[in-house]
């Protein structure tokens, strides 16, 4: 056989097997991260359907659980009760907005926190329920339609106050609010206004 046939023969031989070798490499690592569940480790929360941020937030009647419960108001122009008075120096409130959006704002943490620890209550019952095995059909849509009736008031107490601020604010003090939340921005992950706090910035623009 000739020496070019030879190293011919010697070179698809090599392609082969290295070919074959990163294949299996490559497919045991895609089974593998398959395998991995994204819950991993959120099985030793306290309450499995909730994290803490969640727990926290809807103990404190504040709109941060489930990735925001006014979000859908927030960045849409309408803004919270509780960021505009954090904000009320720069957006230059007069005494009379400040009472009413503080009224605005007890009202709705008010039921907020009820409403709440209601969702938390529920779901500290069916994980109770799931863990110690004695769940049943009945029990599970009876819990379930509650939980998701008491979410859809908690939401609707958030949206409203966003929405009752558009009452209270001008046109200029909403293009203000706008503008010191980083909204004008074009890309909030990477842009946080100064005096944010850059973790719950993060939380509020839904950044990885």
């Amino acid at each position: 056989m000739k020496p070019v046939v030879i190293i011919a023969v010697i070179i698809v031989i090599v392609i082969v097997v290295v070919g074959f070798f990163t294949y299996d490499f490559v497919s045991q690592n895609s089974l593998h991260g398959n395998m991995t569940s994204p819950y991993a480790g959120e099985h030793v929360r306290e309450i499995k359907s909730l994290s803490t941020d969640d727990i926290n937030g809807l103990k404190d009647g504040t709109g941060t659980p489930f990735g925001g419960m006014a979000k859908l108001a927030e960045l849409n122009g309408y803004p919270g009760p509780r960021h505009v008075l954090d904000l009320a120096h720069q957006m230059e409130l007069t005494d009379s907005q400040t009472k009413q959006i503080e009224h605005i704002y007890q009202e709705m943490n008010s039921e907020a926190k009820i409403l709440g620890n209601k969702i938390i209550s529920i779901e500290t019952h069916l994980d109770e329920k799931f863990s110690e095995g004695v769940i049943n059909e009945v029990n599970l849509k009876e819990k379930i339609h509650e939980s998701a009736e008491f979410y859809a008031k908690l939401r609707n107490v958030h949206l409203q106050s966003h929405l009752l601020m558009m009452d209270v604010l001008t046109l200029e003090q909403i293009q203000k609010y706008n503008e010191l939340r980083g909204y004008t921005l074009d890309d909030p992950c990477k842009n946080i206004p100064q005096g944010h706090d850059p973790e719950m910035w993060k939380l509020h623009n839904n950044c990885q």
